[in-house]
């Protein structure tokens, strides 16, 4: 295989690994924000029951009861649908952890191959240059004078 082909392979594969990468951070960055999310809704929900327990201290009616605790029941709901957002989420990074990884082995082995080939491309130089050397060396010996 030609050195230029080698080239070009290898680009395309490390143009492969670099989209691989920007879907690898991508995926990662949204499963980070899932979990700020999340996060920020147990907060608030937590910000909220405290809330709720200053006002029963004070003295609630079934009503604002009832209106506290359908909204404690909706940040739950949220939490729950933030969760599953968020595993899916975890689950897409380790999908795209795989495929990045996948991608640069690729392009490992095909730099390897490149490197081999341009050891055998530099071998063969070296020797045809030795070759050379020889015959003009020989060249030389044959055109010397003889005493």
């Amino acid at each position: 295989m030609a050195m230029k082909q080698l080239d070009t392979i290898l680009k395309y594969e490390q143009d492969n690994e670099q989209r691989c990468a920007d879907q690898l951070k991508l995926a990662e960055h949204e499963y980070q924000q899932n979990m700020s999310r999340l996060q920020g809704v147990a907060d608030y929900r937590l910000e909220y029951m405290k809330r709720l327990s200053q006002r029963a201290e004070q003295g609630l009616d079934s009503a604002t009861y009832s209106h506290y605790h359908a909204f404690i029941a909706k940040l739950d709901t949220a939490s729950e649908q933030v969760e599953i957002a968020m595993k899916q989420a975890k689950a897409l990074a380790e999908q795209s952890r795989t495929i990045w990884l996948k991608q640069r082995q690729k392009v490992q082995a095909v730099e390897l191959l490149r490197e081999k080939r341009l050891k055998v491309v530099a071998a063969a130089e070296e020797k045809l240059e030795q070759k050379m050397f020889d015959e003009i060396a020989t060249q030389q010996y044959i055109r010397r004078p003889i005493r």
